[in-house]
């Protein structure tokens, strides 16, 4: 056996849970944190789906109810703008906070601001832009795979809303 073999071999295996785990810590730490932290968590639960049963269990709703929310957010213009306008605001937050401006110090119950930004600097900077950059991209996707499709996803049955076109014909 190769010695890429072997590798590919434990990677497949030991790595690919190694990595999950890690993920899933990061994850959990970024969360209160503003960035992806939701998407490296569930990038975790993912890669751990390929090894233990619960998180195979955990990641099927949370990709159908993940589905459901890309077909939703796609299916006006007007939604697609407000999705695109909200990656703007995040890429100069990113900007503003990457740059590092200096505010006027106040309080809020207590709790003493200025005169730097929370968290100011190049980290949350970029894990702000980096953020918006995954979105633009994960709108862009969600357009092209599910803009306009009858058979998309989540249109059939309940809807984000909670209604479904039954309970839509009985209330008419």
């Amino acid at each position: 056996m190769s010695l890429w073999a072997r590798l590919k071999m434990w990677f497949s295996r030991t790595g690919s849970e190694v990595l999950g785990w890690t993920l899933v810590v990061a994850g959990i730490i970024l969360m209160p944190l503003p960035g992806p932290g939701t998407l490296i968590l569930v990038s975790g639960v993912a890669l751990l789906a390929r090894h233990y049963a619960w998180a195979r269990r955990l990641l099927e709703p949370l990709k159908a109810r993940a589905i459901e929310a890309a077909v939703y957010g796609v299916q006006t213009i007007p939604r697609i703008t407000v999705s695109v306008l909200g990656g703007v605001w995040l890429f100069a937050l990113g900007v503003i906070w990457w740059v590092g401006p200096t505010i006027p110090e106040f309080e809020v119950l207590g709790i003493g601001f200025g005169p730097e930004l929370p968290a100011q600097g190049w980290v949350t900077g970029l894990g702000l832009i980096a953020s918006a950059l995954l979105a633009w991209g994960l709108i862009v996707y969600s357009i092209r795979r599910w803009r306009g499709d009858p058979h998309a996803p989540g249109l059939d049955d309940r809807g984000l809303d909670g209604t479904s076109s039954t309970d839509e014909q009985t209330l008419a």
